[in-house]
Parts: structure tokens; C-alpha cells; sequence
């Protein structure tokens, strides 16, 4: 099995096999991802067979799943196509631009390229109106259109106009303009709502459109045997054909919280908190009672949309996040120098100070093992870069500017903690690049006392990836809500699923299914009944309206095996080696250095300390210790919760 998650500054890669597990990364390629793609590909053939033979590592791939953070890009960059909008004159009359971040989308996106039909009732001036309204937006320079007609509208006026569009502008001809129907998209009965999302999703169509393409022709020409399986942000996996581009949307952190889950059902831990320390940001995840924390409605750069989106809390604070001063006061992030040019000490070009430099320059972990070795750290790089930016503005020498960053970054990531009354039965889970380093710190100031480092921490996210499935879930608004057309959207559900199972190669009897209804009351309280056994609860309907029939369709597929967490008997740690890092002006500490993958089951130590796992470093900090549990994860531990 393999499973890939392409971040904006690294891309990770997992290879679960019979015989053990493989991983590694390397830099991600913005001007190409499909660059990195074959890269990371190559990277986990050579750790896995001891070549870079793609075509040997896919020859005996049973599963191949793949986070991308291509729409996320195009979201941030807002670079895409130029969209046309037609609208009723009753959506027209709600601004879809009325706050800061809609007028900046909307600007982006769509403009002055929008045309509102008139009265829609009568078909002849109902033909004529689309007709114009297309062609003048085609003559504005759109190349993509959306229709949004509103939900309410009783004769169908989407159906209706989708009918004029295909025969008056077929789809074989070449240079015929998509267009997207928005209650084909959704069937959320917020328009408003509804609108922005197939908006943002049809922006996003071309570029993940033309980048899976190219991931796909890759595989292809590697001889690849089965289909490639894009993973959602709702956690679900399925086949490029069967993806719609808004769910590759902010899939990656959704990884790391698959991941989390898988530890709270193996470990029993009630209460999760996740901290992926990227290149870029920093997500804060939580899982409750093996529950994913999830908006209902999610949001894409602060726009309501259509779909649930996984409750992630991102700062623009990682590993390449630049330092700065700004009156004075010192700052890190939001603006990151990625993988290119990269951290100072990267010596591609960069010349900004980042925490990566810090903790290299602090001694905290050694740039010559950094990407096994693959690109060596120059430290003279790094504290030159902390003298200019950060430093000399400051009036320091470079060990304060040093701690000062240190301080600043740490108390900036335990901001980013979700505070809770029961913080002391929380575990902070600490991946990505930067986490393990800095986790005890922020553990500390959030007064969480258990601290785990996995030890896939450097591709946690692909890691979690790994126990998605394959499946889709459906909706259909139901108004009335009544028994017996609830059962019919289900119905009609059911034959959608049906239809998208079989494309995937397998039966709907070979899936699990979940069937439920969703309504809401007159004061706006959502309350969704479940269908047990699959027959509605007597008295589901009563006093509602309207609502939404839900259908949720899994197909389970194999996932990683963990091993069972016995406790086993505390043996004392050997140490590899020793490291003097920076602890206070003018002092240094010598402290243990472990390597990991040296270290056997129940092997403890007491930190200070150093643990070198494969492309991460993991600090403890003094007055706490370290446990190796039965899957070679990091269990730290401070029953004090003293700050630093």
C-alpha cells in the first residue's frame, strides 16, 4: 500500500508491504508538482527495493492513495479560470459579495462577468435570456460557466436551462465551454451558499483536472496495475473520475486527523489534539471519543460552502516561516520561503531567518542527517541570516536573538491549543518537520502533560491517509418531509451510489451504508436522526418542513496494522552519541542523543535529551521522560506539567 500527501513544502510517502514499512520525502515542486510526484516515488523505491525502479515498486502496489495540495494552491493564488455567472433575479438580489473575504474571492473569480435572468416562467423568453447571457459572457472571456437558479424554484429552471445549453451549444464541438449547474454540485438549500461552493469548485476543476491527468500519465507509463485513489477532505478516498475538485480542497491536514483517529481507537486515548508542524502552517486538529471534530459547513478562505469540512485551525507559522522585525517586537510568519529557496541554511538562494535555522543554529538537531543526508545544512548560512534579519535589528547578539525566536515560536504554537476544562487528560500528538522539536515546549505552556511522537512524525499525514476507504455520501433536500418521499430521495440516493460502487469495481452489497435524515427546526437547531436498521424512527418527520436524506456508502480497503499496545518492562535507553545545544545566554548542555530505530520496546530515558527519528528530531525537554512503545512511537511524559 502506498500512500502519498503532497504538502506545500515537502512531499511525504508511506509504504505499508507484508514484509515492514518504508517512508521518505523530498521537496515539493510548486511550478510542477507532478515533478515531486515521480520524486517521492523514486525516494520509496530506492528505501524500499534499493534502486529508484518505480516500475518494480507499482508492479506489486495493491493500493495507491494520494493527497494533493493543488487546489489549496490555486486558492491561495487565486490564479484560475475566468468564471461567468448566470443568476435568477432572486439570487441576484443577495449579494454574494457582502464581506471582505467574498469581495476579494469574488473579484478573483468571477467580476462584472455575471448576467441575471429576468422572469423565467415563459419558455420562449426563458430560451432567449440564456442564450444572450451566455454568449455575452463567453464575450467577456469566460471560459467556464456556473448556473444558479435557486433551490426553491418549483418547474426545475437548472434542468430546464441545462436543456437549452446542450442543444444550442453541444458538448462534441471543440472549444465548448463547461458549465456547471449548481444544484448538480449540491443540494444544500442555502442558494447563496450553494452558489459559492460551485463557484469555488469550478475554479478549481481545470488546474486539479490537468494535474491528476499528469500524475495518472506518470503511472501509466510506470505500468501501473490499478487505478490511483485521490483522497477527500471528508476522509473518504475514490478514483479521479469519481472526484470533484472542491474535495481535494485542504485534504492534507485531513490525513493527519485519520491518523489521530486510528491512535485514539488502538490506544483507547480518550481525547487527541494534533500539532502537524509544516514548512509552511501549523494544524491544530482535535478527536473526541475517536470523533473527528467537523464544521457541518465548511469554510474556503472564509467563504461558507456546501460541504463538511474537517475542524482544522491553521496559522501561518511552520519550519520556513520567516522571522521578522516589525517596531521593535519580534514576529514569525505568516510569510514562508517553502522548499525554494527555502530556509538560509538550505543554500538554494534563501537569505530569511526561520525557526529551521534557529533550532540548527541551537545545536537542536544536526543538518547533516537532514533528508537522510540528501541535502546537507550549513549552519555559518543559518546564523548569518539570524545576525541580519533578526539580531542586529534588535540590538542582540545571535544566541539572545536565538532564544528570543525559540521563545516566540513555542509560545506561538501553544496559542494555536484548543483550551479545554479537562486539558490534563488531553495528548498533544506533535508531527511534521518542525513538531517533535518543539513539542514538550508547548505542551508545557498548554498544560497538557502527555506528549506523542509518532514515529512516522516526519509523514504523519500520508501515514494517516493510509486508513481512509473507499466511499461517497449523498444528500437530496426532502420538502415536505414526509415518510414517503424521504424513502424516495433515499431510493434515489441509493441508485447514485449504485452507479459510482460499480465504477470503482465493486457491488453496493459489498459496502456499508448509513442512512439518515437531517432536519431543521423554526429556531435553526440542526438535529440529524439516524436510520438503525435502516427503516426511519417513528416520529422522525413530526414539525419539520424541509430537510435533507442522507446516504453515507464506505467500501473498506486494507489499512496499516498497528501492534498491540502492551506495556511492556522499562529498560534503560543507550545513547548513540551526545550534542552540546544552547540553553541561556552564554550557556550550552551536552545532552544523550537516542536513535530511534536503535531503540527497543520499553526502552526509557529521562530528558534532557535528544531522540533522532527518520527525518525528524525529537526534543526532550529537562523533567521529562520518553517511553518506546510496541510501535516504535515516542510516549513522553512530564507528570509536573512544569513551564520551561
Amino acid at each position: 500500500m502506498i500512500s502519498i500527501d503532497n504538502g506545500g513544502t515537502f512531499t511525504d510517502i508511506c509504504v505499508v508491504s507484508e514484509t515492514g514499512l518504508v517512508f521518505g520525502k523530498t521537496p515539493t515542486t510548486p511550478y510542477d508538482l507532478s515533478e515531486c510526484f515521480r520524486e517521492v516515488l523514486k525516494v520509496a523505491a530506492g528505501a524500499a527495493t534499493g534502486d529508484d525502479d518505480i516500475v518494480g515498486l507499482l508492479a506489486g502496489t495493491e493500493l495507491l492513495r494520494y493527497s494533493s495540495t493543488i487546489g489549496t494552491n490555486a486558492i491561495v493564488e487565486k490564479k484560475g479560470p475566468r468564471l461567468g455567472l448566470i443568476l435568477s433575479s432572486l439570487l441576484a438580489s443577495d449579494n454574494l459579495a457582502s464581506t471582505p473575504a467574498e469581495h476579494e474571492m469574488w473579484s478573483a473569480l468571477v467580476g462584472d462577468r455575471v448576467r441575471v435572468l429576468g422572469d423565467i416562467a415563459g419558455e420562449a423568453t426563458f430560451e432567449s435570456q440564456i442564450v444572450t447571457a451566455v454568449n455575452q459572457l463567453i464575450g467577456m472571456g469566460a471560459t467556464r460557466l456556473v448556473v444558479s437558479l435557486g433551490s426553491g424554484d418549483a418547474g426545475g429552471a437548472e434542468q430546464r436551462a441545462k436543456r437549452v445549453i446542450l442543444r444550442k451549444y453541444p458538448r462534441h464541438l471543440l472549444g465548448a465551454v463547461p458549465v456547471l449547474f449548481s444544484q448538480e454540485l449540491s443540494s444544500d438549500g442555502d442558494d447563496r451558499r450553494r452558489t459559492w461552493t460551485a463557484l469555488l469548485n469550478s475554479f478549481l476543476h481545470p488546474e486539479v483536472e490537468r494535474f491528476f491527468w499528469n500524475t495518472e500519465q506518470i503511472l501509466r507509463q510506470a505500468r501501473n496495475p490499478r487505478p490511483m485513489l485521490v483522497f477527500h477532505n471528508d476522509g473518504n478516498s475514490g478514483r479521479v473520475a469519481k472526484t470533484i475538485a472542491i474535495k481535494t480542497y485542504s485534504s492534507g491536514p485531513r490525513g493527519g486527523l485519520e491518523g489521530l483517529r486510528a491512535l485514539a481507537q488502538h490506544y483507547g486515548w480518550p481525547r487527541l489534539i494534533g500539532m502537524d508542524v509544516g514548512g509552511t502552517t501549523t494544524d491544530i486538529g482535535t478527536v473526541d471519543s475517536e470523533r473527528i471534530a467537523t464544521h457541518r459547513n465548511g469554510q474556503i478562505a472564509g467563504i461558507d460552502i456546501s460541504f463538511p469540512l474537517a475542524r482544522v485551525d491553521s496559522t501561518g507559522i511552520g519550519g520556513s516561516s520567516v522571522f521578522g522585525v516589525e517596531g521593535g517586537t519580534l514576529r514569525v510568519g505568516p510569510r514562508s520561503v517553502g522548499a525554494i529557496p527555502g530556509p538560509a541554511c538550505f543554500g538554494r538562494g534563501g537569505v530569511e531567518a526561520t525557526i529551521t535555522d534557529t533550532y540548527l543554529a541551537m545545536g537542536v538537531f544536526d543538518g547533516s542527517t537532514f533528508l537522510d543526508g540528501r541535502l546537507g545544512l550549513d549552519v555559518d548560512r543559518a546564523r548569518n541570516a539570524v545576525q541580519q534579519k533578526v539580531a542586529d535589528p534588535l540590538g542582540l547578539d545571535v544566541d539572545a536573538a536565538l532564544l528570543a525566536m525559540q521563545e516566540t515560536f513555542e509560545t506561538q504554537l501553544a496559542a494555536t491549543i484548543p483550551q479545554a476544562p479537562d486539558m490534563e487528560e488531553a495528548v498533544l500528538v506533535a508531527f511534521g518537520g518542525a513538531g517533535p522539536m518543539s513539542a514538550c515546549a508547548v505542551a508545557a505552556h498548554a498544560g497538557i502533560g502527555t506528549v506523542v511522537v509518532p514515529r512516522l512524525a516526519a509523514v504523519f499525514s500520508a501515514f494517516g491517509v493510509a486508513f481512509s476507504d473507499i466511499g461517497y455520501d449523498y444528500e437530496a433536500s426532502v420538502e415536505p418531509v414526509q415518510p414517503a418521499l424521504v424513502e424516495e430521495r433515499l431510493a434515489d440516493l441509493s441508485d447514485s451510489a449504485e452507479r459510482d460502487m460499480f465504477a470503482e469495481g465493486f457491488s453496493l452489497s459489498d459496502c456499508a451504508t448509513e442512512q439518515a435524515l437531517e432536519v431543521v427546526s423554526d429556531d435553526g437547531r440542526v438535529t440529524v436522526v439516524p436510520f438503525a436498521d435502516g427503516s426511519m424512527p417513528a416520529g422522525a418527520v413530526n414539525g419539520h418542513r424541509s430537510g435533507l436524506a442522507r446516504l453515507r456508502v464506505t467500501r473498506p480497503i486494507r489499512h496499516p496494522r498497528l501492534e498491540p499496545p502492551d506495556r511492556h518492562e522499562r529498560t534503560e535507553a543507550t545513547a548513540s552519541g551526545s550534542r552540546s545545544i544552547l540553553v541561556g545566554l552564554g550557556t550550552t548542555v551536552d545532552v544523550p542523543v537516542y536513535t530511534l530505530d536503535a531503540l527497543s520496546e520499553g526502552a526509557s530515558a529521562s530528558g534532557p535529551a535528544i531522540v533522532e527519528g527518520q527525518n525528524f528530531t525529537c526534543r526532550v525537554l529537562d523533567g521529562w521522560s520518553f517511553q518506546i512503545d510496541s510501535n516504535g512511537n515516542i510516549i513522553m511524559a512530564n507528570p509536573g506539567r512544569a513551564d520551561r
